[in-house]
């Protein structure tokens, strides 16, 4: 069973923002997949099926980023889901806005929800998709918290798309496949 999760943070509030590129990406996987998100478990929204044959959940933690770990140990837990098999997605400031990044391990880059799921699954080695949001002139917190500009919309549209596309391409194939083609 493989587990892919989007960070981000929940309510209203939130939605469209740069932080919550990883539920952006997962919502629109979750359109092109068929696999609804709504079941309430686990501290987050969940959906199972299956995709070429495998079976997979899709999960949102709704711990607010910085606790994000909380949620996914207790999906991993019941589920009995293997590091190898857990995809994570992700905003990046150190990406310009855009562009994404898979990697397969590795430190957080600061990104407080992915240190939240590396300190609490005891490992870096678990799979990411990082999505470019880019540098912020002022603060941070605001910064990732605010919405993208318009000028930057259709980078960030084409960013959820390839970033759902590589992970079609993960689950059909393999990760380091749709590293080397996303990359």
């Amino acid at each position: 069973m493989k587990l892919i999760v989007g960070l981000g943070n929940p309510g209203k509030k939130y939605e469209k923002t740069r932080h919550n590129m990883g539920f952006m990406v997962l919502d629109h996987f979750s359109d092109i997949s068929q696999i609804d998100i709504d079941k309430e478990v686990f501290n987050g929204l969940l959906g199972r099926g299956k995709i070429f044959n495998e079976d997979v959940l899709l999960f949102k933690p709704t711990t607010f980023m910085n606790l994000s770990g909380t949620a996914v140990q207790q999906v991993v837990s019941y589920f009995k889901i293997k590091l190898e098999d857990i995809i994570v997605v992700f905003d990046d400031m150190a990406l310009p806005v855009g562009q994404i990044r898979l990697r397969k391990s590795g430190s957080s880059g600061g990104q407080k929800g992915m240190q939240n799921i590396i300190d609490l699954l005891h490992s870096q080695d678990i799979k990411r998709i990082r999505v470019g949001i880019g540098e912020p002139q002022y603060n941070a917190v605001d910064y990732v918290l605010g919405k993208p500009l318009k000028e930057e919309l259709p980078l960030v549209e084409e960013a959820i798309i390839r970033a759902a596309e590589a992970l079609k391409e993960a689950l059909k194939s393999n990760f380091e496949k749709a590293m080397s083609q996303y990359n």
